[in-house]
């Protein structure tokens, strides 16, 4: 019996939750595999992909990777900071930045739809 889409994401939702660190969608789908050996790639891509429109997922663009939302955006401004030596992710509620990315985007006639920022380098455990 095929599980309906808001259960999928309920379970992908779940996997990401279950993991500090970021994850790609084939260890996703190789962790489900576990109990669900038929699950397919697809299946967790379309789950990821409705999780990612919601807000409730972030997708790392720089490493094909996701993580859980885990915190409020109030304008849907994410920073994510990413640690490139133990792969931590920290969520950072970046609302203030809005209004510049807003005018660069009118600058550049860009319609933007989602905005996301992504910072790299070292966590404050990597670097003391």
């Amino acid at each position: 019996m095929r599980k309906q889409a808001a259960v999928r994401q309920s379970d992908v939702l779940s996997v990401l939750k279950g993991h500090k660190k970021p994850m790609t969608a084939y260890a996703i789908l190789d962790e489900m595999k576990r109990d669900e050996p038929d699950i397919a790639a697809p299946t967790v891509y379309r789950a990821l992909a409705a999780l990612t429109d919601q807000g409730r997922a972030h997708k790392l663009e720089s490493i094909k990777s996701f993580v859980p939302c885990r915190c409020e955006h109030h304008a849907a401004v994410p920073v994510l900071a990413i640690c490139e030596d133990c792969g931590a992710v920290e969520e950072h509620d970046g609302t203030p930045l809005l209004a510049e990315l807003s005018a660069i985007s009118t600058r550049s006639k860009f319609a933007a739809t989602r905005h996301i920022v992504e910072m790299h380098g070292l966590c404050n455990g990597c670097t003391a």
